[in-house]
């Protein structure tokens, strides 16, 4: 069989960090998934630990915070620029194209998660009730297969 998983607990963020590495599973399949590990609250307590270890506080305001994360949407959106429409799986792009785009992401979600907890948004649970009002607002069977804002919807 394959490489057994580590059980030990880990010391600290860096060694969660390489366990998780040390564990990903290649995985190609059929529909794409994201890992489980790691959660959001780990990388919201990855990021303030980085963020306390540079004293970087005092600069990591919510305005600052989000004119970042703005930065680095801009800085995907280049990714993107003048390709046309791009197919699902970046089957045309190299790797290196995707590692970037990877590494854009990745910024953008590392701001907005210190957004989030800056303004003492409880990100996962946001989200859980975004989606219990978008069911409300965009019910399947009214708009299945159509792109109308919900204010065009009528009863």
């Amino acid at each position: 069989g394959g490489a057994a998983k580590e059980t030990a607990e880990p010391e600290n963020s860096l060694e969660l960090e390489l366990i998780w590495l040390r564990n990903g599973v290649e995985r190609q399949p059929e529909k794409f998934t994201f890992s489980p590990q790691p959660t959001l609250e780990d990388i919201r307590r990855l990021q303030a630990e980085f963020t306390d270890e540079r004293d970087w506080n005092q600069f990591h305001k919510p305005r600052n915070l989000l004119l970042a994360m703005v930065g680095e949407v801009g800085e995907v959106s280049e990714l993107f620029q003048w390709r046309g429409e791009v197919a699902e799986g970046l089957p045309d792009w190299t790797e290196s194209e995707r590692e970037q785009l990877a590494h854009e992401l990745s910024d953008v979600m590392i701001y907005l998660v210190e957004l989030a907890e800056k303004c003492h948004v409880d990100l996962p649970q946001a989200v859980l009730r975004k989606f219990a009002l978008n069911r409300q607002k965009y019910p399947a069977s009214k708009v299945h297969g159509s792109a109308k804002k919900y204010t065009e919807y009528t009863d």
